[in-house]
């Protein structure tokens, strides 16, 4: 056995880890699903891991998954969820205990008291912050649960330096039990040039996209919020200032009917795919990602996952929290919310840009089993 495979065992046998996933993951399609499945198959090969949760979420991992919690709306106050969470933890030797997000807080106190286990939240935003932006009136008595959960933990991962930033500050949680745990990529190194080509060259024929016309793409389900207002400002403030040599391909489910899926805008170089089986083609073939969203709280998935591919982007400084511009290789164009103006010119500039390294610092900090091994780290530091 290797030094590193040993090390990677004897991690296994000091962290035994119990997660509880209230809600559906798998497949994993969205974001935070994919946040939330892809970490945890990094995460089962640092650490011991076993997951409590609803039961549609039946899967076929490489870690055990107990889908024994109803799917009801009411399973977030049943008292139920702490007994099979207490048979879990006895049943499987847990040495920590793992919740995602921080709507558990109840149960959290609960367990410190019952249990006596190390506790973990995996935050995926400042979640009182994110109803906020989207109008949400009772933000601010989630503000006041998600203050009780953060300080009930042992340790705390938080996707973006930003969000850990906000809790020490605000919620009074202490600097030394948070982690940055980014949302990663499966992929360690850029591909070759030859399959992003034969990417391109199928999107260009299935969408009689004609030679010279760069693509832009933009991702994300429509039916929330944040990204359909995204598209708004993509379709009515900065394509009309790029000119012509231009497609946009937009994909993701959830349009609203009124919308009359972009039909009035397929003479403005607009198509629209809908939701699309492999996303991966879209971000290989495509020449820049846009994403020019200004709320919705976190890190923006689909940011990472194009810049995993190597993609030159565009965002809003909203858009970009948690992907810090060092890492980027110069990929990553960063503009003020709002100033659609500087977004086009940075799109323009971005099309006709070359990067020539490998990308690596960029995998350093978001590639899965890196950023597993630095979850474990804190762990055993502590």
């Amino acid at each position: 056995m290797s030094p590193k495979d040993c090390s990677l065992y004897l991690c296994c046998r000091m962290h035994r880890i119990l997660a509880l996933v209230p809600y559906r993951i798998f497949p994993p399609q969205m974001g935070g699903q994919k946040g939330i499945a892809l970490f945890y198959r990094a995460l089962s090969r640092v650490a011991a891991l076993s997951m409590l949760s609803v039961r549609s979420n039946k899967a076929a991992e490489p870690y055990t998954v107990h889908a024994s919690i109803h799917d009801h709306k009411s399973r977030y106050l049943d008292p139920r969820v702490f007994l099979a969470l207490r048979k879990e933890a006895k049943r499987s030797g847990a040495s920590h205990l793992l919740f995602e997000h921080p709507y558990y807080a109840w149960l959290m106190v609960l367990c410190r008291i019952a249990l006596r286990l190390p506790l973990i939240v995996h935050s995926h935003n400042i979640e009182s912050l994110r109803f906020r932006s989207m109008g949400k009136p009772w933000w601010r008595m989630l503000w006041w649960y998600e203050k009780l959960a953060y300080r009930q933990a042992d340790y705390l991962w938080f996707k973006t330096p930003e969000d850990r930033d906000y809790a020490v500050a605000k919620y009074g949680v202490k600097s030394a039990r948070c982690a940055v745990i980014p949302y990663g990529i499966d992929t360690g190194a850029l591909l070759p040039r030859h399959e992003m080509e034969a990417a391109a060259a199928l999107l260009r024929k299935n969408y009689g996209v004609a030679p010279g016309e760069k693509i832009l793409l933009f991702n994300g389900t429509l039916s929330y919020g944040p990204n359909l207002d995204a598209l708004g400002y993509i379709l009515n403030d900065i394509l009309p200032q790029l000119g012509t040599g231009y497609r946009l391909i937009v994909c993701g489910k959830g349009l609203p009917a009124h919308w009359n899926d972009l039909s009035e805008y397929k003479t403005k170089g607009v198509i629209y795919a809908g939701f699309v089986e492999d996303i991966d083609l879209y971000f290989k073939g495509c020449d820049v990602f846009l994403n020019p969203l200004l709320d919705g709280g976190g890190i923006k998935t689909k940011l990472v996952e194009a810049l995993g591919f190597g993609k030159p982007s565009v965002s809003t400084r909203s858009g970009a929290i948690g992907v810090p511009e060092e890492q980027c290789g110069g990929r990553l164009r960063v503009v003020e919310d709002k100033d659609w103006q500087a977004f086009a010119r940075e799109v323009i500039a971005a099309a006709s840009f070359h990067p020539t390294d490998r990308n690596e610092k960029f995998y350093a900090y978001f590639h899965w089993p890196r950023i597993a091994e630095r979850a474990i780290a804190q762990l055993t530091a502590q």
